[in-house]
């Protein structure tokens, strides 16, 4: 996986023309197709009822305010993070985890539906969908990419979320949950 990702960190350095001219982060993210427009809530899952109340939850309120997004993405973004971890954390850490954050099935249940999306994208960002269709490391990683674009939430934003979630778990009981989700989210950090 680190080498997949150093060899098209790599050729996108070498090979883009305006690596120097934007940041290279943002170079690295038009060359693979992850700077779509956002994606507006239609492609959404239907998550009404799940998300009923969903504004009275800390962390919601915490990342609505502190990230701008709305309680909508909050859910939504919170949800693909959960399960993006669920897929590279041992399932009794992922249940310690689930545990320590309030309304962890509300989240999980809020994950979008990225099929519009990966049939829209074009590109690189096309060409990792494919290539995620015969990798493990890059399905998870596309997913949560697309989870992200389809609430209409740039994948910078993964960081972020991952930062709130992890000053949200800052308590002496969210220690634990604190390193399992840094674990799981190293490459994003």
């Amino acid at each position: 996986m680190k080498k997949t990702a150093t060899v098209v960190l790599l050729f996108t350095l070498v090979f883009s023309s305006q690596s120097h001219a934007e940041g290279w982060w943002d170079s690295i993210k038009s060359m693979l197709g992850m700077t779509e427009a956002p994606v507006t809530t239609p492609h959404v899952a239907k998550t009404t009822n799940a998300l009923s109340g969903l504004e009275s939850l800390e962390l919601v309120q915490s990342l609505t305010k502190n990230l701008g997004v709305t309680p909508e993405q909050a859910s939504g973004g919170m949800g693909a993070l959960l399960n993006y971890a669920k897929q590279h954390v041992e399932m009794e850490k992922f249940s310690a985890l689930t545990s320590s954050i309030p309304g962890a099935d509300t989240f999980l249940k809020s994950v979008p539906d990225v099929s519009a999306v990966t049939e829209s994208a074009g590109g690189f960002g096309g060409l990792l969908n494919k290539a995620a269709e015969y990798n493990e490391s890059l399905k998870s990683m596309n997913d949560l990419k697309n989870q992200f674009t389809a609430l209409g939430l740039d994948i910078g934003m993964i960081g972020s979320y991952v930062a709130q979630a992890q000053q949200y778990l800052d308590t002496p009981a969210g220690q634990e949950a604190k390193q399992m989700l840094s674990e799981a989210f190293a490459q994003y950090m």
